[in-house]
């Protein structure tokens, strides 16, 4: 795709006659018989290796310098996916021979079944050969180690992504771009607090070192960011390009999916559990899909609703006369632009209608977001009997936004990445370090994880909950949101057979007790309607 595009937009640039294509040029036809008032899609395009294209190319620096930033970006690209491909190649080869899985077969096979023939085979060959067994969660800490750290440092509002606007209010801004640079910062760059993909780096560990680290992660952030804001004409181009490509056929085709909503970023990282795999994750969130789009959308403005109904009619109106005067003769689109109206009207009137709401439909704000809450798991305590509320909505978008503000944020990624990453990141530098000293633990067998990861109620349990009476952690170490109860939980009922440290075992029989009452009080099952919270939640 990367390679077409730059391609392609070579092409458009310099190899295409626009005075021929827009008829401002007459067309020399030298062939007897031709019609001279026709102009054909090849008679604009310079055919071949045409010294009028190949000098366009020549003679703009600007274009010999984007496709000079291709190359290298592209080569890189290359190398990248070679060892990707490795990398699968070996996975392939371990599933067939050691776990007696063929390719053909893979699709039968559920995520637990290949777990508990990995734990089998490390108790006949002792592949981590620094344990004799492999648990549920040793295999979830391998997998995802620098994604609990990112859940976590999310849940502990460590990174500054929510920012407070004049007008705009809060908005929260994560995008794929900055997270890639968090990532080679924290992770994966040269100069990460992570020396491999298993340990961080020793003096990390170190309290008298902090601050020495957090003046050179500091100053690795300042770098990062200026090496973004030099880039960023580059990667701003291919954001315009790649999201014209993409998105401009659907648009037209379907101008309502601009109104359609999705997880954002920053939501799939507040409401993962730790040691959820991405699967699992999206399988829980599509459950959740259809709830918060009936939340979302049982809010409306009346006027906007008015505004909506007027402009829709207004361009409706003008739509059915055009559409009527192309059925009476065809000519009429001959008219310089009357395609370009038709397009746009039709446009006009899908997002107007978008925004009138159905008069037929009653809404119960409460019930829907409990069954939002039902898949979703979380949710700040102050929603609670404020459904109805324009904040909670407002923050509630925050988690499920339009997919026009993903594509706008994305757009303006390589214009606000670089002012985080030299202005709001710095700052938190010393926190950060901090943060892995204090929440990183060494597992045998396994490296050095988010000690979150661990799920113990003991260690970063919240007494607010269920645990209360159980847990000697600090409001420092507890995790919020009661993120490391539910995730408890959750990996408990997924790996039944995992057992867990005793004050977590202690915490899940009392969470078992109370439900045993609580369903001993529930409604009996015949007056439960099936899709009531209580079945959407025990499904769920």
């Amino acid at each position: 795709q990367f390679l077409f595009v730059v391609i392609f937009t070579t092409f458009l640039l310099c190899c295409v006659d626009y005075d021929v294509l827009f008829a401002n040029r007459p067309l020399n036809h030298s062939q007897a018989g031709t019609d001279r008032a026709k102009v054909t899609l090849p008679d604009a395009v310079l055919p071949g290796p045409h010294p009028l294209c190949s000098g366009r190319i020549r003679a703009s620096g600007w274009i010999i310098f984007m496709l000079v930033m291709a190359a290298v970006f592209w080569l890189y690209r290359l190398v990248k996916v070679l060892c990707s491909v490795l990398g699968y190649w070996e996975i392939r080869s371990f599933y067939i021979k050691a776990l007696n899985i063929p390719s053909e077969a893979l699709c039968n096979h559920s995520w637990q079944e290949v777990q508990a023939r990995l734990m089998a085979l490390q108790r006949r060959q002792q592949l981590c050969v620094h344990k004799k067994e492999l648990t549920e969660l040793d295999i979830h800490h391998r997998i995802l180690r620098f994604q609990n750290y990112t859940v976590a440092m999310v849940n502990k509002s460590l990174l500054p992504i929510r920012f407070r606007l004049p007008l705009l209010g809060t908005v929260v801004f994560l995008t794929q771009g900055l997270q890639y640079n968090l990532e080679l910062l924290l992770f994966r760059g040269p100069g990460a607090l992570f020396q491999n993909a298993w340990s961080l780096r020793p003096q990390c560990k170190r309290a008298g070192a902090r601050r020495e680290l957090a003046q050179r992660l500091a100053r690795a952030m300042v770098l990062l960011g200026v090496a973004n804001l030099l880039l960023c004409p580059c990667v701003l181009l291919w954001q315009l390009l790649y999201a014209f490509f993409s998105y401009a056929e659907g648009i037209k085709r379907e101008p309502g999916s601009l109104g359609a909503r999705r997880w954002s970023l920053y939501g799939r990282h507040y409401l993962r559990h730790f040691n959820e795999l991405s699967h699992e994750l999206r399988a829980r969130l599509s459950r959740g899909y259809k709830p918060a789009t009936n939340y979302m959308n049982s809010f409306s403005s009346p006027l906007l609703a008015v505004l909506a109904k007027n402009v829709g009619f207004f361009a409706g109106s003008i739509l059915a006369v055009l559409i009527a005067l192309t059925v009476y003769d065809e000519d009429v689109l001959t008219v310089q632009h009357i395609l370009t109206a038709l397009t746009l009207l039709g446009l006009v009137v899908t997002v107007a209608r978008s925004f009138i709401p159905d008069e037929h439909t009653v809404w119960c704000p409460e019930q829907l977001l409990q069954r939002v809450l039902a898949h979703v798991h979380y949710m700040p305590d102050h929603w609670q009997g404020n459904a109805s509320r324009a904040e909670t909505r407002s923050e509630m978008a925050q988690l499920f936004q339009y997919k026009a503000v993903f594509i706008l944020e994305e757009l303006l990624s390589p214009i606000i990445t670089p002012l985080i990453l030299i202005f709001a990141l710095p700052p938190r530098a010393l926190d950060i370090i901090d943060f892995f000293r204090n929440f990183t633990v060494e597992v045998v067998g396994v490296g050095d994880i988010c000690s979150f990861a661990q799920l113990d109620v003991r260690s970063h349990g919240n007494p607010q909950w269920l645990s209360a009476g159980h847990t000697e952690a600090s409001a420092y170490r507890q995790a919020e949101d009661g993120k490391t109860e539910l995730s408890l939980m959750r990996f408990a009922i997924a790996h039944p057979r995992w057992q867990p440290p005793r004050p977590s075992e202690l915490f899940l029989s009392h969470l078992k007790e109370q439900v045993q009452r609580d369903a001993a009080t529930a409604p009996p099952a015949r007056h439960v309607l099936p899709e009531g919270t209580l079945a959407t939640s025990l499904l769920s």
